[in-house]
């Protein structure tokens, strides 16, 4: 009992006595760059594993037999036309062009002896332009990159049997990114050949391409993770060991090499399972192929670009099923339904498996700054519906990554199209100030919200890199609220999608976050909905995500706000021909047996919204992209006006042909307000339109023995022009007093100029079509006018014409004119300016300071106002030297302001007091002739008593609506000349849009299910931010009314009694109504 002692065999030491050897310590950057070297190409590629990548390759004849024909003329013939066809022998070596041409090849492809029981057997093609693979009875399988990448397509088995098989490569002459040389945003080259540089079957040898992505991202983990961390020292360590186990020639060196890299990686890499382990995951990944519907190629080319991208995922999900790839755009599924049916229906099957996952609920990714309200609508209404006809499901999740900005309504309309969040990144671009949320509440100027997610990794085309996923949590700036985010990779902009390299890199990156950790842990298996379901359920349980209010301005590519002002004019243009038609068309289908064109309208929407991408509106494609939108636009005029025409004979007039009839006139009108105005009949003769129906009376304009608007030349080259309300003095072409006569009051400031042309510098930093840079001011120069004279001095109406030179080159002629002015509404003064412009980088603009004070301006958006400081005071202010506008533009002090009208521009800003509307750039890439030649462009100046309010808003409407004159038969029925449905009450509320239901028996063309009977759906908004009560009142036979969502599902019945229905709408609200019959 105690004091024993026990002995413990102690282990026998191994630890040698003496030193056998000097050992270093590794230095760690010539070891790190040994890695990369292993598997590069250059000096030693027939040393490293690349020399065991390929376990055979054959070319040439007999194996490899080539034949071509030439599609004529630039022409994309399909596969049934194409293979009608002589084709001519053809050989590696051999350029074919030029750009944008199609060339046919046809492959008769037999497998040699040796090389048939090899593993993987892919064949390889390369001409350093895309191509897509066809099967010998006309089936698109996969699409071909070009440039090494994605060059493959793995042989069928049947292709072993040791007979001559035939498939067919259609080759299209431009890269990825078009037909630039060098930079690809310089003009296409028109004259580019492809020279076909490999046309090889190949044996791969499996386990080396294994063992290359195994070390690529080993590397990864050595050059990126940190210097002091042990995970580093680890990662150099293990891919030093598999450099120095493989052995050139030995297939058990990359057997062992890839063993070894099991210590870093774990041992499930190669499939799927590696993401069974139930460890919980902070990154989820989604692929994506962005194909931008024009851009540096032109419509005809995107169509073949989405068939390619699109079957190469419906293949790479048969080889990895955790893959999920998530896609917007219903016009682009369209295009594939009508011309590639085949590779539609494997979409439909991937569809319907979650694993091809239709995202974004609208009809193309558009820009969200320049289309109207209306627009904006039928994006998502022309979207949802494709996505539930063809699919049975609507979009939850709004998909918009690479858009120049976020209208302020953009929540509002979302949660009214049944989608909760959105994604995006573009705002990573910004360059002066960075955005500060990942995931967050962005808030509507209604206050609707939705949930928004940047991706941290700032890219929607990442590579699927270590670095890519690393960055998803160096980069997230709402790590305290949520952790959680999504990588979205894969080839796109020119499309392609993700390739078998990123599947198989994410699945070493999860490997490795299991077996090392450090790595965020990265899931694939997931969608785009269960991500965003996630958070929702966390905000379900108390989780308060960050708010952002307002736009999403986007500080860079402002420019695109002015670039392509015909573009520009056509989409308004035609957006405001469509509400005339569906206005006059839905009333004359409910009163007689006029049948509603729902199939024009419906092509005529889709052209528009097609037109609305986010390149084309924007003004940054090349000029074949505007060769195209301008055929699309002139056919939208064209069916426009001829319904136009067949609705005039049904309100029983039609247009004057000569001013001078005896017939009766009156003026066709689409406003849903009391309208005032005077038209001209011709020969300086006019009358004044009155009404508030769809037909106007026209009376006499008297001529009264004091003129009511007078011009005079008060002395040498000074002209003052004055009505009832205000006096506009002009000298040298500019407007150096504008006297408001009621208020008392001068508009412009003491040695100010109105109306002054000015012209700047335009040489962005890079991206020439998308960006103004702020030190573009610096650069301004006055423009220089004329000698001004009298071109008008009618009784309704006075001129006078300016003559502005610009360069040897360009000029401008701008009418300043002043009409009659009526009692209790509001005169402006109208320019008009006729441009010949000609310029290399210039940017021309037009100034108004006015004597108004305020730190902020008013701009018309979508459906509302949003308001942007006038003042630098922090960078996020100075960051806004350029905004978009739509139809005005407002500075307004307490009890007065100033607005500028617009038919047709969306650049703006607004410095202190000084006013500027942009006109027209001249970028020289991607579009060498953006913009050049001749333009016609309508402003105002419209100065009025008390805050912004419905002067403005209705003044604008009216300004861009201007009265059509019409002969009208004298017998012309009183009803005519009223209007079945109003909104009375507070003025601030406006009737945007009158049309009848999408699904109305008599008007659906069957995607969904039909409605009974017929019904009218009404749009209205607030457009001042006011709470506003009004009411509907109609005298159709209305039987029941609903308050609707956007898509015209009905949500709670509104009273509707005496043909009244009363309303309330909240502060920029938009609402809609259906009108059962």
């Amino acid at each position: 009992m105690g004091g024993e002692t026990h002995q413990t065999v102690k282990p026998k030491s191994s630890y040698p006595v003496r030193s056998a050897h000097p050992v270093g310590q590794w230095i760690p950057d010539i070891y790190k760059s040994r890695i990369a070297q292993f598997y590069a190409g250059g000096q030693y590629e027939h040393n490293n594993l690349r020399a065991m990548m390929n376990e055979g390759v054959t070319s040439g004849s007999p194996h490899v037999k080539l034949s071509v024909w030439h599609a004529p003329d630039l022409t994309r013939p399909t596969f049934k036309e194409a293979t009608k066809h002589e084709f001519e022998e053809t050989r590696v070596g051999e350029s074919f062009g030029p750009s944008w041409s199609t060339h046919w090849f046809k492959i008769q492809l037999t497998v040699p002896l040796e090389l048939r029981k090899k593993e993987l057997l892919e064949f390889h093609w390369d001409a350093n332009n895309e191509g897509m693979v066809w099967t010998e009875d006309g089936n698109p399988l996969q699409g071909l990159t070009g440039g090494g990448d994605r060059t493959e397509w793995i042989l069928p088995e049947s292709f072993r049997d040791g007979k001559e098989h035939t498939f067919y490569i259609e080759m299209a002459c431009n890269g990825m990114f078009g037909n630039a040389d060098g930079d690809s945003i310089q003009p296409p080259n028109p004259n580019k050949y492809y020279q076909l540089s490999k046309a090889d079957i190949v044996a791969v040898n499996p386990e080396a391409r294994q063992l290359w992505i195994d070390i690529w991202v080993i590397g990864d983990a050595a050059r990126e993770f940190p210097a002091d961390s042990w995970e580093q020292h680890k990662a150099m360590k293990v891919a030093n060991e598999i450099i120095n186990a493989f052995e050139l020639g030995n297939q058990d060196s990359i057997i062992k090499g890839r063993k070894i890299a099991q210590e870093y990686l774990g041992k499930n890499v190669s499939s799927s399972k590696v993401y069974e382990t139930g460890t919980k995951p902070i990154v989820y990944g989604i692929g994506q192929c962005h194909i931008d519907t024009c851009w540096l190629w032109p419509w005809a080319e995107t169509k073949r670009k989405v068939a390619r991208s699109w079957s190469n995922q419906c293949d790479l999900m048969d080889r990895y099923p955790e893959h999920r790839f998530a896609v917007s755009q219903a016009q682009q599924y369209k295009w594939l339904k009508q011309y590639y049916p085949y590779v539609f229906n494997r979409v439909k099957d991937k569809v319907k498996k979650g694993t091809f996952q239709p995202v974004g609920g609208s009809w193309v990714e558009h820009d969200t700054n320049l289309p109207s309200g209306e627009s904006l609508v039928r994006q998502f209404v022309y979207g949802q519906r494709f996505f539930e006809s063809n699919f049975g499901e609507r979009c939850r999740t709004f998909w918009l990554p690479d858009t120049f900005g976020y209208s302020s309504q953009l929540p509002q309309l979302c949660r009214l199209a049944g989608m909760t969040r959105f994604f995006t990144q573009k705002l990573s671009w910004n360059n002066i100030n960075k955005f500060p949320h990942t995931t967050f509440n962005w808030v509507s100027l209604d206050g609707s919200q939705v949930i928004c997610h940047m991706a941290p990794a700032e890219t929607y085309t990442a590579e699927a890199n270590f670095g890519d996923v690393r960055r998803s949590v160096t980069q997230h700036k709402s790590m305290d609220q949520d952790e959680t985010s999504l990588l979205v990779f894969g080839k796109g902009d020119g499309g392609g999608g993700p390739t078998w390299q990123h599947l198989e890199k994410l699945r070493r990156c999860r490997g490795m976050s299991d077996t090392v950790g450090l790595l965020p842990r990265v899931h694939m298996g997931n969608s785009v909905e269960d991500f965003f379901d996630s958070l929702e359920k966390r905000i379900s349980e108390g989780l308060d995500l960050v708010t952002w209010y307002g736009e999403l301005y986007f500080e860079l590519h402002r420019g695109t706000y002015t670039t392509q002002a015909n573009n520009k004019r056509n989409n308004r243009k035609s957006e405001i021909m469509l509400r005339d038609i569906e206005l006059l068309a839905s009333l004359a289908s409910i009163k007689g047996n006029y049948k509603y064109p729902k199939k024009d309208i419906d092509d005529m929407w889709e052209a528009v919204l097609l037109c609305q991408f986010h390149d084309c509106l924007p003004g940054s494609s090349i000029e074949m992209c505007y060769d195209d939108s301008d055929e699309l636009y002139a056919k939208v005029f064209e069916t426009g006006e001829r319904i136009l025409k067949e609705l005039q004979e049904t309100l029983g007039v039609r247009a004057v042909e000569n001013p001078k009839t005896k017939e009766r006139l009156a003026a066709l009108n689409t406003m849903p307000w009391h309208r005032r105005d005077i038209i001209s009949l011709g020969n300086g003769q006019a009358g004044v339109a009155c009404g508030e129906g769809n037909l106007l009376n026209i009376k006499t304009f008297k001529i009264a023995e004091t003129p009511e608007v007078t011009a005079k030349e008060v002395k040498d080259g000074v002209f003052v022009l004055q009505n009832d309300q205000l006096r506009v003095e002009v000298d040298g072409g500019c407007i150096t007093s504008l006297y408001d006569r009621v208020a008392e009051r001068e508009v412009i400031p003491k040695g100010g100029k109105a109306n002054q042309f000015v012209i700047f510098d335009d040489k962005p930093l890079y991206w020439q079509a998308w960006d103004v840079e702020v030190f573009h001011l610096d650069s301004r120069k006055v423009l220089s006018s004329g000698a001004t004279k009298v071109v008008q001095s009618d009784a309704h109406q006075v001129s006078v014409m300016t003559e502005t030179k610009i360069s040897d080159k360009s000029w401008v002629k701008t009418c300043i004119s002043l009409s009659a002015a009526f009692k209790g509404q509001q005169s402006y003064v109208e320019m008009h300016s006729e441009v010949e412009w000609r310029e290399d980088k210039k940017f021309l603009k037009v100034e108004f300071p006015v004597d108004v004070r305020n730190t902020e301006a008013s701009y018309e958006t979508q459906f509302g106002i949003v308001r942007r400081p006038t003042h630098y005071n922090t960078t996020w202010d100075m960051a806004k030297f350029e905004v978009c506008c739509h139809k005005f533009a407002d500075l307004s002090e307490h009890g007065y302001g100033v607005s500028i009208l617009n038919d047709s521009k969306y650049g703006f800003a607004t410095c202190g007091n000084l006013m500027r509307l942009s006109l027209l750039r001249a970028p020289k890439a991607p579009d060498a002739h953006a913009d050049m030649g001749r333009h016609n462009i309508r402003w105002a100046i419209l100065p009025h008593q008390g805050d912004l309010g419905s002067t403005t808003v209705r003044t604008a409407f009216n300004f861009n609506n201007p009265l059509k004159l019409v002969q009208a038969p004298k017998n012309l029925d009183a009803s005519a000349f009223s209007s079945p449905i109003k909104v009375t009450g507070n003025t601030s509320l406006v009737l945007d849009t009158v049309k009848r239901g999408e699904d109305d028996e008599d008007v659906s063309r069957g995607e969904l299910m039909k409605r009974k009977g017929k019904s009218i759906i009404l749009r209205i908004y607030e457009s001042l931010g006011g709470t506003s009560k009004g009411t509907i009142e109609t005298t159709l036979d209305v039987k029941k009314v609903w308050k609707t969502n956007i898509l015209e599902d009905d949500g709670e019945v509104v009273n509707f009694k005496d043909g009244k229905v009363d309303i309330t709408l909240k502060p920029f609200e938009v609402a809609t109504y259906r009108l059962q019959l």
